[in-house]
């Protein structure tokens, strides 16, 4: 029980979102954190960010029974009743946005409301069995941990919140889209009208290019705004640049499966190296 609690929570999600909202906190401080907001903004993103998968899980129960990837999920083989679920869902999400509004700020509450919002109604509800924008809106949602982060030191949606709400909105459509190429035919199965699944696996190759290229002038703003050096522009560029070329390539695929999966991992580690460096090279007051 306690086990599929936890994995309605989509902790690998979780645990990448975390890094993000750490990094974005961390480029507000300075290296001078409140240990105390931190860990109160951690915990605030940690709950609505579960809530939000909890209620995506209760309410995709019916399509994740069609794919090979989710029918062994707690909801469609009935380990947990859905009533339950759902209740658990509102409990954390209650308590994660208590937690952003009451301990660390309202600025922030304001801004978890609004990704699980977005995350809940617009993404899950409607367009994700509706429209092939679902990836690009829902990467609302999923740009939020790192603004909730910065916006938890600085109480302002200032230029460092709008370049850290890029940098993750970017990401999120290319990174998903080389997932959704290589789980095509089970997300056809299931119902889910994806960019692939709709418009063709060339179309989508096509269609993450821009977000990949737009990704080093949101590099480069962070670095021309002081708010890192020159470790992360060198690295996040470069990176970047490598995954666009990558992804280009990608055209002249003959095997879409295994550009796809290694554009993932691409995908994976460019987050992971870039806020890694964002953290270790924050200019300084």
């Amino acid at each position: 029980m306690l086990k599929d609690l936890v994995a309605l929570t989509k902790p690998r999600i979780i645990r990448l979102n975390l890094i993000a909202a750490f990094g974005g906190y961390w480029v507000a401080s300075k290296w001078e954190p409140d240990i105390w907001i931190l860990i109160w903004m951690l915990v605030g993103s940690t709950l609505t960010m579960a809530s939000s998968c909890v209620i995506n899980n209760y309410w995709d129960r019916d399509l994740d029974l069609k794919m090979e990837r989710t029918r062994d999920r707690a909801l469609p083989q009935q380990r947990v009743s859905p009533g339950f679920v759902l209740g658990y869902g509102i409990a954390l999400g209650l308590a994660g946005l208590a937690v952003l509004f009451l301990l660390v700020n309202p600025l922030t509450g304001w801004l978890g409301l609004l990704g699980m919002f977005v995350y809940i109604v617009i993404y899950t509800m409607w367009l994700k069995r509706s429209s092939t924008w679902s990836t690009s809106v829902g990467g609302i949602s999923g740009a939020m941990p790192p603004v909730i982060g910065y916006c938890a030191v600085t109480n302002d949606v200032d230029a460092g919140a709008w370049i850290l709400f890029a940098l993750l909105f970017l990401w999120q459509p290319a990174h998903f889209w080389s997932l959704a190429i290589r789980r095509k035919e089970e997300y056809r199965a299931a119902g889910f009208p994806l960019l692939p699944v709709v418009k063709g696996v060339t179309r989508t190759k096509w269609q993450m290019l821009p977000y990949i290229l737009l990704l080093i002038p949101a590099s480069i703003l962070m670095y021309y705004y002081d708010y890192v050096g020159i470790y992360f522009l060198i690295l996040s560029v470069g990176i970047a640049a490598l995954w666009f070329v990558h992804a280009a390539g990608g055209l002249r695929a003959k095997d879409d499966e295994k550009w796809a999966k290694r554009d993932f991992i691409i995908s994976i580690n460019y987050l992971m190296i870039m806020f890694f460096t964002m953290v270790l090279n924050t200019t300084g007051v």
